[in-house]
């Protein structure tokens, strides 16, 4: 299998502020996101972040896409380092995040248009990935809408259709069905199979047990920013099923 991205021992630190410390019950101000975690993705396999909330997974994600530094450690994809090179990263990928938001005085059509531009695409091509997406995501009748007059479903779709107008080959989504119903939510898990089959790398973060079982070849579980196990989904579930697995490690851990 072709290696594309290889995570290399990286950790990650925070100082927090008081009311943070607060908020968490945490009595020490420095709090560690990521201790020391390694995985590797291969070409054509969906990859799955596994864990509960806190546990690290978006801060591994935000360091991959090259957001942030980590403090110790690197990413390469396709053998480019993401501490060194961040900006050739970010031509590689693409990366949908809860915390990305729209502006919401424009349209789908024209943040759609505006982020294929910055990425260099040539306007045939991405008017043929925009009425191709847009037809997938059935958001064609709201693509004069303004993003603040839609639903936070449809905001959830236009994010993820606008984060790969590029059509780039390594695709980092963090809990990319949050906000969705059911309907949405199929419609995009059908699409995360079909990039598979195009051969596209896909690292997937979420808490939810049967995303992973539905898609994902490979997962890593993360508990308290350390990766706990990471294997194919068919030996992790050889004797037990992958949610039990789960709390098996998670209570080996955390007692």
């Amino acid at each position: 299998m072709e290696e594309v991205l290889i995570v290399q021992n990286i950790s990650k630190k925070f100082k927090l502020s008081r009311k943070q410390m607060k908020i968490s019950g945490e009595s020490n101000p420095i709090k560690v996101a990521v201790d020391d975690l390694s995985f590797k993705a291969y070409k054509g396999e969906i990859y799955g972040l596994l864990g509960p909330n806190g546990a690290g997974k978006t801060t591994t994600l935000r360091i991959i896409a090259s957001l942030i530094k980590p403090d110790s450690g690197d990413v390469l994809i396709d053998g480019v380092s993401v501490v060194n090179k961040p900006d050739e990263i970010r031509k590689r990928i693409g990366f949908l995040t809860s915390e990305l938001k729209l502006e919401d005085f424009f349209t789908p059509s024209y943040l759609f248009d505006y982020f294929a531009n910055l990425h260099g695409i040539d306007p045939k091509t991405t008017q043929e990935r925009k009425e191709r997406l847009f037809n997938i995501f059935g958001i064609n009748e709201y693509r004069e809408v303004k993003i603040g007059d839609l639903s936070t479903g449809m905001k959830q779709k236009a994010s993820l259709i606008i984060s790969i107008a590029h059509d780039p080959d390594i695709i980092i989504f963090d809990e990319p069905t949050n906000g969705l119903d059911v309907i949405a939510a199929k419609v995009v898990t059908d699409f995360l199979a079909t990039l598979k089959e195009e051969g596209k790398t896909i690292i997937l973060s979420t808490h939810i047990f049967s995303l992973v079982e539905k898609l994902c070849d490979r997962v890593g579980i993360i508990i308290n920013g350390k990766m706990i196990k990471s294997d194919n989904l068919t030996n992790l579930t050889e004797s037990s099923s992958l949610e039990e697995e789960f709390f098996r490690l998670y209570w080996e851990v955390c007692r």
